[in-house]
């Protein structure tokens, strides 16, 4: 099989191409930016790869991974990390990112993308697992900030400083998810304008949009709600600071008909746009 020439990801917004609209988008090739595939749903090949392939045909599509586990301590999984290699020889993906978050220990695997205090000694460790992953995978790797739950006095900076290191010392990128930090703000009282004056803008290389639940008062990064109108407004001031990237909206539970992912990518691109004509 020949692998298809790289293609970037355009600056526009996409959607999530999830298992209940491939044969849709298959048959009626909707007018989508690009797609997202989740890389460990494809690492087995058959028929969910030869689907993603033929996708791959008409649309650029972004790989994103929830195993790697980058700040766990235990090894980097040396069959996932090549499981990963291969998918992307193959796909030639325009864009591969992964969550800043642990998931093992002691061989045990957690099904959850876990928070970690933001020390020192963390980003020395982060440090030399993301310069591993693109040495291995021979292109950059986006680096996601993460929804969290609780935060730790132990931490010596902000996540934010955290992913600034994290660019300089590797020359990764950024894949702000900015559910996650409204998620964080609304959870933790994390300053999100501090938050985005300390990531590095040329770094940022996409934007993930969600909705999210509300539990017992607190805010649940479930990703089965449409966006919500203060994600709305925080999406606008992250894009007039660091400015438009090719946008996401990810849907992953109670996943709607296509019509509605795309009604949201819409209101992603409009406000793009919008953005564009400001610094015109």
């Amino acid at each position: 099989m020949n692998s298809p020439a790289t293609v970037a990801l355009p600056c526009v917004a996409g959607i999530g191409l999830r298992a209940p609209h491939y044969q849709e988008v298959l048959d009626t090739l909707p007018k989508l930016g690009w797609v997202e595939a989740h890389s460990e749903n494809f690492f087995g090949g058959g028929a969910p790869l030869n689907t993603l392939l033929k996708a791959r045909e008409h649309y650029a599509v972004s790989l994103h991974g929830v195993g790697m586990g980058l700040a766990s301590p235990d090894q980097l999984s040396a069959t996932h990390l090549d499981a990963l290699k291969h998918l992307c020889d193959v796909v030639q993906p325009a864009s591969v990112s992964e969550h800043l978050c642990w998931n093992t220990v002691g061989g045990k695997v957690f099904n959850d993308l876990l928070p970690f205090p933001h020390t020192f000694a963390a980003l020395d460790h982060v440090v030399s697992r993301v310069a591993h992953v693109q040495e291995v995978l021979g292109r950059q790797l986006l680096v996601e900030n993460l929804s969290s739950y609780l935060s730790f006095t132990s931490s010596e900076m902000s996540e934010g400083e955290f992913l600034a290191e994290l660019v300089q010392r590797t020359g990764c990128g950024i894949l702000f998810d900015v559910e996650n930090l409204y998620v964080n703000v609304r959870n933790l009282g994390v300053d999100a304008d501090e938050f985005i004056r300390a990531i590095p803008a040329h770094a940022v290389g996409e934007y993930h949009l969600a909705g999210f639940s509300v539990r017992d008062g607190c805010l649940v990064d479930t990703h089965d709600h449409p966006v919500h109108d203060d994600v709305w407004t925080l999406y606008e001031k992250v894009l007039h600071h660091i400015g438009p990237r090719p946008t996401l909206i990810e849907w992953d539970g109670d996943i709607p008909a296509l019509s509605v992912l795309m009604a949201e990518a819409n209101k992603a691109q409009q406000r793009m746009e919008a953005c564009d004509e400001c610094f015109a």
